[in-house]
């Protein structure tokens, strides 16, 4: 079954665009991760699917519905950032008590039992908490409500390392016992890349990946060796990025190689592996050739 889907959406604020001809679908009870630079209009893209916002043009359903003041969508759905706002008066536990009469499959009993981990106290009021424990009590509220389809946009601003992993390992044990779809928006997509299983990356206000994690990882080749034996061995080839490495380089190319073009590569003495997930988003994301480095390099090719 097809939670989301999205046919050439555009977003426009006055007369700039946002997002340009988005068109993708997620599947029920799927984690995606969504990453992409700042600006590149990750957030615009997910209140599009929450329903906070009106696409410009284009057509976007979730649980086939348009989710703009859709009544379904909302009863189904949570959207969790660092901009969530509460009721001044109340107090975390009563919050965690009235939270039931909106989420359906609401669940105190698991919501109390993570506070209790994270040391968040119960009769504080919101506002109290530092930056990192808000985030944290937001996270919890996203987990425990159990919606069936559940938005973490950048869900762990402010978080310690120690907590950013127990939220994720949380968030993936929960949903094994409890399976529903899952946005996950996040600039640490090494710290993610054990918990989701699509990647939707959005660069340049386009879609500019959306697949598995290990297609998207298989996709490119890092090579490294002598400039003039990485030009030789890569003729025809599309290059990525090239990096200084020393004496040597690195380049990242599109993995279309043969078996016998690898193979020739060897023989160069050029050393080729498939890139880890973040170096593959990088891959896609940065600017031609060699990024920040050409910013130092006075030398011409």
């Amino acid at each position: 079954m097809t939670v989301i889907s999205l046919n050439q959406v555009q977003k426009k604020y006055s007369r700039i665009p946002v997002l340009t001809n988005v068109t993708f679908s997620i599947k029920e009870n799927v984690i995606t991760g969504v990453a992409g630079r700042n600006g590149a209009g990750k957030t615009t893209l997910l209140k599009i699917i929450a329903g906070f916002m009106k696409a410009t043009e284009g057509d976007v359903q979730v649980f086939d519905e348009n989710p703009f003041g859709s009544l379904l969508v909302s009863a189904n759905s949570i959207y969790i950032d660092d901009a969530m706002s509460y009721p001044n008066p109340m107090k975390l536990q009563e919050l965690l008590h009235e939270f039931k009469r909106f989420y359906a499959n609401w669940n105190e009993e698991l919501a109390m039992r993570l506070m209790e981990y994270f040391a968040i106290p119960f009769d504080i009021r919101y506002q109290f908490l530092s930056k990192g424990k808000r985030s944290t009590f937001n996270a919890i509220v996203g987990i425990a409500a159990r919606c069936s389809l559940t938005i973490f946009d950048e869900p762990t601003t402010g978080m310690d390392t120690a907590a950013r992993n127990d939220f994720y390992r949380a968030l993936l044990k929960d949903y094994i016992v409890n399976p529903r779809t899952i946005l996950l928006s996040s600039h640490y997509i090494d710290e993610i890349q054990d918990i989701i299983e699509d990647l939707l990356v959005i660069h340049r206000k386009q879609v500019r990946y959306h697949g598995t994690v290990s297609d998207l990882q298989e996709a490119h080749l890092s090579l490294r060796g002598t400039k003039e034996h990485l030009t030789e061995g890569t003729l025809g080839k599309t290059i990525v990025s090239k990096t200084r490495r020393g004496l040597q380089e690195e380049w990242i190319l599109e993995n279309d190689f043969s078996d016998a073009e690898r193979t020739k590569l060897s023989r160069l003495g050029i050393a080729n592996t498939t890139l880890s997930l973040n170096d593959a988003y990088l891959a896609l994301t940065e600017q031609p050739r060699g990024g920040i480095d050409d910013v130092f390099d006075t030398q011409k090719d």
